[in-house]
């Protein structure tokens, strides 16, 4: 080897190093189901150029109506990432399936959240208003479903005492403005949705699920763990470059919005709502921590879903060492 051809070699180790690139050891294809108006931290790792090289490629196959629906999918092998509310991800791994808590696919805080609107002149006020009433969510079992639970035992009335219709993001608001339902829950991955309806006014907030939850993540990018064990390399490069999506979403809010424009338009959707994406809501670093599924089992055993100590939260999230467990 020539003194050139070392230097040339040095020159792009050092690169690499600097640049945070990881490379896994052989090409996998992630297959998934987009959401409508959204973009998760993976599809804009991909867009961000974050997999390239890496031997791993994401391939959108559909949309998800809602997170069980993604899991579902991922359960029969349809997909190999499924995303959904960390309530239905452990519903549905206490229903038999196998799956990793690979990392947060969006937070609750001050700045993201899920919010309840009402008209403008609607009696409702506050959380033990809506005993009664109708309520629009996206899909049933999932976040939503549970915020609302949640919400009606915080003031002690049952937690089935409000009545859920499910209806698609997209007419959230036209289903509230035209009185067909009482109350519209725009989640906390829908703030595109609840922007362009906050914008046109006359809506009221009466409360959101920090309000009932406090700061946690709302939901989770999930992988089989048999697809782990067999990929190992391609999990932790997938898990760490969407991590690093989500730090960058944080870090550079105008250049994500304008992400999300693009990528909405090139999937057919409104790409003007991108400009009220208001971020992921997660941590630095997009790591979890034990609460963000620990209050969700406790909840589960306090329902008789779940017996004590059958799940343990630290089991169920993805870190380094569960690809060589």
């Amino acid at each position: 080897m020539t003194l050139h051809s070392r230097k040339l070699l040095l020159s792009a180790a050092i690169t690499f190093a600097l640049s945070g690139s990881t490379f896994a050891a052989e090409e996998v294809t992630l297959r998934y189901l987009a959401s409508q108006g959204g973009l998760s931290a993976h599809e804009l790792a991909a867009e961000l150029g974050y997999f390239d090289g890496t031997g791993i490629t994401i391939e959108n196959v559909g949309y998800a109506t809602g997170g069980p629906a993604s899991l579902i999918a991922l359960a029969s092998g349809d997909v190999e990432i499924g995303s959904a509310a960390t309530s239905a991800v452990l519903n549905s791994i206490v229903g038999g399936n196998d799956f990793v808590a690979a990392y947060p696919s969006n937070g609750i805080n001050n700045e993201v959240q899920s919010i309840f609107y009402v008209l403008e002149d609607s009696p409702i006020r506050d959380i033990k208003d809506i005993a009664g009433k109708s309520i629009a969510v996206n899909t049933l079992g999932a976040h939503l479903d549970y915020t609302i639970r949640e919400a009606l035992h915080s003031v002690g009335l049952p937690t089935d005492a409000a009545n859920q219709i499910v209806v698609p993001g997209p007419q959230l608001e036209q289903v509230l403005r035209s009185g067909q339902v009482d109350i519209s829950a725009f989640g906390y991955w829908q703030t595109t949705f609840e922007g362009v309806a906050k914008q046109k006014g006359g809506l009221r907030a009466i409360f959101d699920d920090t309000d009932v939850l406090g700061e946690i993540a709302g939901g989770f990018v999930v992988l089989r763990r048999d697809f782990i064990e067999k990929h190992p390399e391609a999990a932790k490069v997938f898990v760490e470059q969407s991590e690093r999506a989500l730090d960058y979403a944080r870090e550079h809010p105008k250049e994500t919005n304008a992400i999300f424009a693009k990528a909405l338009a090139e999937r057919g959707e409104n790409a003007d709502i991108a400009q009220y994406f208001r971020g992921y809501g997660v941590r630095p670093g997009g790591k979890a921590v034990e609460r963000d599924l620990q209050f969700w089992i406790d909840v589960l055993v306090r329902e008789g879903k779940l017996k004590q100590c059958q799940l343990s939260a630290n089991d169920l999230l993805y870190t380094s060492e569960t690809a060589s467990n």
